[in-house]
């Protein structure tokens, strides 16, 4: 029975074939990446510097003292992040590390689930074994595990702050931004999100919550003010290594100041127009604006701002995720050549061409962060003049033609197909109630 073939009644459709043969792929990835993987760790260990300082802060002593002129990790936390992670020093390192692992994992796998939902396709479609084995493995999902990163408990932040944004639940929107925001500043961006929509009660939670963290944490701590005197500082200098944003590529490879602010100031104006034809244009089209116009976001911050590493890019799937819409911005082989660049855990160093192998790999996020910026502008761009020179830009900017066609997500499909088929074609399968049939993914 186990090994039985599939009967053809039961596989009526490719897509439900794909479906039972990625599910096996997918949960194999996700337990070797969480116990394997994960567990053997790397050189790079972005959990010791936190132990030791929530061990430090429990105990009463000083937390920033590290040498930040080293490349060892460093302890960059505010003191509100601090008072939340500090748990983790109660019990030793490396249980502490694997029940950190296990928690990062659970995140990425409730918002892998939040992120389906959004996108209004269920366990059952063929979209959930292969969104699930796309996000274990890719780089930022495999290295945030490896390094014991903390980046998949803010992954899961913003796919509950995107929920509720849509749901108009702004004070718990702005709750679930201000806890990521109270560890890492990643998701800060997202405000502007809010503030284009004009909901503004996220800004009650979003800057409370880590403000009263912060006022909890400041004396129960030995040195906060050091965070604001000398870590601060830190992070708003570019360093040039690990460090895939303009500036920070730029310094690795010696690029005069002057060009470094011509490239960023393109960029930034590209960002510009794309985020105003979004808010235009698309902003009652509340799901693809919002997944959209946060990956624009957030994309521009990771290579503009003064730090900007590959692994920042899971932040991105919800924007990922909305290829599946008729309107994506995303549905051209250079957005998916850019992807590649951001999201691919390949290595590009080559021996036999080692000055060529290591530029493919130290400048293919930083490339593939700005083509995406760049396709989408240019996808936007053309909508845009398609629609001026059509005189139908009352009526938004999209094509003509999309105005007809189905959504990926669409049950409707599948229906109509069947309706419209001989009855003598299928005479042995009974018809199925309309709900329990799995979205269509095209």
């Amino acid at each position: 029975m186990l090994f039985r073939q599939l009967e053809p009644r039961t596989a009526r459709t490719s897509a439900e074939v794909i479906k039972f043969a990625l599910w096996p792929f997918a949960v194999m990835t996700v337990l070797n990446r969480v116990f394997i993987k994960a567990i053997n760790g790397f050189i790079t260990d972005d959990y010791r510097p936190v132990y030791n300082a929530s061990f430090e802060f429990l105990n009463g002593r000083p937390l920033y003292t590290a040498d930040l002129s080293s490349v060892d990790p460093h302890y960059l936390y505010y003191p509100s992040g601090t008072l939340l992670i500090a748990p983790v020093a109660v019990i030793e390192y490396e249980l502490s590390r694997w029940l950190f692992i296990g928690l990062n994992a659970v995140a990425i796998l409730l918002a892998w689930y939040l992120l389906l939902r959004l996108f209004k396709f269920g366990l059952g479609s063929i979209a959930a074994p292969a969104l699930l084995l796309a996000m274990f493995a890719s780089e930022t999902v495999v290295n945030t595990l490896v390094f014991t990163n903390v980046n998949g408990c803010l992954l899961l932040a913003e796919l509950v702050f995107l929920h509720l944004l849509l749901k108009r639940r702004d004070l718990w929107a702005g709750v679930a931004l201000g806890l990521s925001i109270a560890v890492k500043p990643t998701l800060a961006p997202l405000l502007l999100l809010a503030a284009v929509r004009g909901q503004w009660k996220v800004f009650i939670t979003a800057l409370g919550v880590p403000l009263t963290l912060t006022a909890i944490a400041w004396p129960l701590s030995a040195d906060p003010e050091k965070f604001f005197t000398e870590v601060l500082p830190y992070l708003m200098e570019t360093r040039d290594y690990f460090n895939s944003s303009i500036g920070g590529n730029a310094a690795y490879y010696g690029l005069p100041y002057w060009l470094v602010l011509v490239v960023q100031g393109l960029m930034a104006v590209i960002v510009a127009i794309s985020l105003w034809l979004l808010w235009r244009y698309y902003r009652h089209d509340e799901l693809f604006f919002v997944t959209t116009f946060s990956g624009v976001l957030l994309t521009a911050s990771f290579l503009l701002l003064s730090l900007g590493q590959m692994y920042y890019s899971m932040m991105l799937f919800p924007f990922l995720m909305s290829v599946v819409l008729r309107n994506s911005v995303l549905r051209n082989w250079p957005a998916w050549l850019a992807i590649f660049g951001f999201m691919t855990y390949d290595k590009w160093l080559s021996d036999r061409w080692q000055s060529i192998g290591r530029n493919l790999e130290y400048l293919r996020v930083t490339f593939g962060w700005a083509l995406l910026l760049v396709v989408v502008c240019c996808v936007l761009g053309d909508r845009y003049l398609a629609a001026r020179r059509e005189g139908r830009l009352q009526f938004g900017i999209d094509p003509a033609w999309l105005s007809t066609a189905p959504e990926p997500q669409a049950t409707t499909a599948p229906v109509t197909a069947r309706a419209a088929a001989p009855q003598h074609e299928d005479p042995v399968a009974p018809e199925e109630p309309i709900d329990e049939r799995e979205p269509a993914l095209k």
